[in-house]
């Protein structure tokens, strides 16, 4: 990744004009980023709209006119920031992609209409249909899984099955609307059906037990519903004129640029820090926090805190996917904001995360006797269908800022630690390094302390990630663009885009170690504590 301030303006702008640039753009869960890179890979402009889910009739959802309005908008920011800067309009670019949080549940029918709110990953409500296919394929298919959304539809009875023409996930909505083609990169397929890595498409054997379940129930096979399968580096359609100003309603855009296959931000985030190959594994932390380990060979047994899905390149994946991630955090930390404010006292969000976070590393290693429960919606790892964010603590504890900060951070982690003890100590998996990225980790050296303590393994983070899954997803754009001999994407990813990236390694601190595993012991007893809020509150 080459630096662009060594690059004269002029210069970055001639890139502009002659579409020797690539266009990613993530729908996040609270963020919907779009970033412009060079053919260094660099961003060279960015776009940025936030936006937030709705919970409407116990179901957490986005809608359309949300998801439009902020595609627009975020892509009249990357505009701007292109004009801003360089002093010319964003008419073309060499390559474009889409990403979006995976999983969930969009159904259309035969005349391209919606035919119930959008279904985010977040809902938990999947229970019967989840358990039912998991046993039926022998294969954990998590709540989340646009299968599973599918299928607890069928049980229910729901009316809009009877017109229900294809499925897909907010990505392949979104690449479908902008090309014309219903398609979905394989990153992001394996969150809606289980892949035959063999193949690289959906696992025949499991589609047929599927249409023999669901028989007389829905009007098409699962296959029919199902949008196509694509590996990284294919070509996935070209952006159409109504594709065009649907992204860029003043017509500035102009149609005919070549789209990567459409992914999800695990995805991306594999590709943003270089995660793609065997024994490599990510952490992402956000709205919600998740592990991607890459995999030498199937695991031994199925685990139900374990999803297979894989890499963008088809490569077998296991994901530790916890729900709840920084929200809480996020909530206390605007608490903090308006005491400041009432104080009088001016203080930017940036500066109030950085103190309170760096104010964790001084807390006791155990939390000192705190307990916090992070869960704002259900978390399927502990089997909570609801969330209730709890803070509470022993009487004798002392409560301070410290430990309250460190205790909070744990909470964060707690979930995706309990998956990870599957993976290291149930099956052994193997590690050669990991890396972290996201909000989480913005305060230098605190959270990335913490995980190393939490799953003690060496945790690295640097300008592997500077603009997340939407300069992830732009990267794979460009390897669309510039693929070669069919050159895998883990020889793309080293060789051409990250062969200087500098690296910050932290090696977990023995007494962090030892105190989170306290922490732990407190948190698994507790558990009990939090679906009693569920069950009284």
């Amino acid at each position: 990744m080459s630096d662009t301030q060594a690059r004269p303006a002029a210069d970055i702008r001639n890139t502009i004009e002659s579409g020797r640039t690539a266009i990613g753009i993530e729908l996040g869960s609270t963020r919907i980023k779009a970033v412009l890179t060079g053919p260094g890979h660099e961003a060279i402009a960015v776009g940025t709209h936030d936006w937030e889910n709705q919970f409407v009739d116990r179901v957490w959802t986005y809608s359309q006119e949300a998801i439009w309005s902020g595609l627009q908008a975020c892509f009249a920011s990357l505009a701007a920031d292109v004009r801003n800067r360089y002093g010319t309009e964003l008419r073309t670019t060499g390559a474009l992609g889409v990403s979006a949080m995976m999983h969930g549940y969009l159904a259309f029918g035969a005349d391209g209409e919606l035919l119930t709110p959008f279904r985010t990953w977040r809902n938990t409500n999947t229970g019967d249909a989840s358990e039912a296919l998991s046993e039926l394929f022998g294969y954990n298919i998590p709540h989340r899984w646009s299968i599973a959304h599918l299928y607890q539809a069928v049980l229910n009875g729901e009316e809009h099955l009877a017109s229900i023409n294809h499925l897909t996930t907010l990505a392949g909505y979104v690449h479908w609307k902008l090309t014309g083609r219903q398609v979905l990169g394989v990153g992001d397929a394996s969150g809606v059906f289980p892949i035959d890595i063999a193949t690289g498409g959906y696992d025949t054997r499991r589609l047929s037990q599927f249409d023999e379940l669901a028989a007389g129930r829905l009007p098409l096979k699962l296959a029919e519903l199902l949008p196509a399968v694509l590996p990284a580096g294919e070509p996935a359609g070209t952006l159409t004129e109504a594709g065009a100003r649907l992204l860029d309603p003043s017509g500035t855009l102009q149609p005919g640029v070549v789209l990567c296959p459409p992914e999800g931000d695990a995805g991306t985030g594999m590709v943003a820090t270089n995660s793609v190959a065997r024994r490599t594994g990510n952490v992402s932390a956000g709205t919600s926090i998740f592990a991607m380990i890459v995999l030498d060979g199937e695991l031994s047994r199925v685990h139900p805190e374990i999803d297979l899905v894989t890499t963008p390149a088809g490569d077998l994946v296991a994901m530790v996917h916890c729900n709840n991630g920084a929200s809480e955090l996020n909530a206390w930390a605007g608490l903090f904001a308006e005491f400041t404010t009432a104080l009088g006292v001016e203080a930017d969000s940036g500066k109030i995360f950085e103190t309170l976070f760096r104010s964790a590393l001084s807390g006791a290693p155990d939390g000192g006797g705190l307990m916090a429960f992070n869960n704002l919606s259900g978390e399927p790892i502990t089997k909570l269908h609801e969330g209730r964010p709890l803070f509470f603590r022993t009487p004798g504890s002392a409560l301070s800022l410290a430990s309250f900060m460190r205790t909070q951070l744990y909470a964060a982690l707690a979930t995706l630690r309990i998956g990870m003890d599957v993976l290291q100590k149930s099956e052994s998996v193997q590690l050669d390094r990991m890396f972290a990225h996201g909000g989480l980790f913005k305060t230098e050296g605190v959270a990335q302390s913490l995980l190393a303590a939490a799953i003690n393994t060496p945790v690295s983070v640097g300008n592997l990630a500077a603009e997340g899954g939407a300069w992830g997803i732009a990267v794979l754009a460009a390897f669309v663009r510039d693929r070669a001999n069919g050159q895998p994407l883990d020889d793309f990813l080293t060789t051409s885009v990250f062969a200087d990236a500098a690296l910050d390694t932290v090696s977990p601190d023995p007494a962090d170690v030892a105190g989170f595993n306290e922490f732990m012991q407190r948190y698994v007893s507790a558990l009990p504590i939090q679906q009693a809020a569920v069950d009284n509150s």
